[in-house]
């Protein structure tokens, strides 16, 4: 097992400089953690996500799961973080996001592991929830927040 679980937010990179810092970190997994992984950016739709990676020899899997429910989605976009924040933990509670949560541990303990959402700052996205809901459960010992960097390719 790693012990790590990595994070990365696309919000400020390209999708080259989002797979350089995956690459850099030596992701063997992407887990897109959206409830709907598609993107009005360039390349960050599941399709094209997928295809991407794949060339770059990373794995991808979506979590639907794991992501975040159109109130919590539209709780963010008003900047009503608290509400946001409540609404995720109650929607990694439910079964279907332990099961998920389970899965991934499994996969964490096995690879490298590196978590997707779209924005930048960890702080006001739910993967960090659910990173820090896969080290409450052992699935990894520390989480580790990956950015994009302005200057890759």
């Amino acid at each position: 097992m790693s012990g790590e679980v990595f994070t990365i937010g696309y919000e400020r990179g390209s999708l080259a400089q989002v797979i350089a810092a995956l690459q850099a970190a030596r992701i063997d997994t992407l887990v897109d953690v959206r409830a709907l992984a598609n993107s009005r950016r360039a390349g960050f739709s599941k399709g094209m996500l997928s295809a991407s990676l794949e060339a770059a020899g990373i794995e991808y899997r979506h979590m639907k799961a794991l992501g975040t429910p159109k109130p919590g989605r539209e709780a963010s976009r008003r900047g009503d973080l608290e509400t946001f924040e409540r609404i995720v933990n109650a929607a990694l509670d439910e079964p279907a996001a332990q099961l998920a949560l389970a899965e991934l541990g499994e996969m964490a303990g096995a690879r490298r592991v590196c978590l997707l959402c779209l924005e930048h700052d960890v702080r006001y996205c739910h993967r960090r929830h659910v990173a820090e809901r896969l080290v409450d459960r052992g699935g990894a010992r520390r989480i580790t927040h990956l950015a994009p960097k302005a200057d890759d390719p």
